[in-house]
């Protein structure tokens, strides 16, 4: 099984390590403008946002997928 997880980039990371991250990195308004949704765009907090991303799986995976692209290239 960890032989499988070995190249992943998300294995080990949770949902809101990924989210801090991102908002680090970018900031509220531009990881808004970089995914769309009103959890990032209308007063955005962590607490709000992990709780739509975990009900809302399109929006999960473009989360994982920036933060794939931001920081493992």
């Amino acid at each position: 099984m960890m032989e499988e997880q070995k190249n992943n980039p998300l294995h080990g990371k949770t949902l809101e390590m990924i989210l801090v991250l991102l908002v680090d990195y970018y900031g509220w308004e531009e990881l808004g403008y970089k995914i769309n949704i009103n959890s990032f765009n209308s007063n955005p907090s962590i607490k709000s946002s992990l709780k739509f991303l975990r009900k809302t799986p399109w929006a999960r995976e473009k989360v994982e997928k920036l933060y794939v692209y931001t920081f493992h290239r």
